[in-house]
């Protein structure tokens, strides 16, 4: 069986902004994840994957810019980030099979700043993501090719 992959976007706005997913489970600390999930069997690319990804969470329409990152998540899940522009969604409007599930918690749509120091104060997981953002916006090369 091989391993699941994981698809993720690091979604700019028009405003120059980013859209993170804040998650409430009961008996845990409130933490941001970026806006992605599983590459299904029936999607052709990993690409593929995210842009179904973003209209199922966000009802979002999207523009992938550019791969981002890669790591390994503590499932031994492969999770490939990329850098894409959103122009539109309603969080209203989702469709995800995730938010059928009570026991989930909370999934609660932020508009964030993107810069370090607003992006630092979150409990953006995975850990190592935040800290490559952060890098990355360090560097001013979030937009740019690396």
């Amino acid at each position: 069986m091989k391993m699941k992959q994981r698809v993720r976007a690091i979604l700019i706005t028009p405003a120059g902004t980013t859209l993170l997913m804040k998650r409430v489970r009961p008996g845990r600390a409130a933490y941001w994840v970026v806006i992605g999930g599983g590459v299904e069997d029936s999607d052709a690319t990993r690409e593929e994957a995210l842009l179904r990804e973003i209209r199922e969470e966000i009802a979002g329409t999207a523009e992938i810019l550019r791969p981002l990152h890669q790591l390994v998540n503590r499932a031994g899940e492969t999770e490939f980030f990329y850098v894409a522009r959103v122009t539109q969604w309603s969080f209203d409007d989702r469709s995800g099979p995730e938010f059928q599930k009570e026991d989930r918690g909370e999934y609660i749509l932020d508009e964030i700043p993107l810069t370090r120091a607003a992006i630092s104060q979150l409990n953006l997981l995975p850990e190592e993501i935040s800290t490559v953002l952060c890098e990355t916006l360090d560097r001013g090369e979030l937009l740019s090719s690396p």
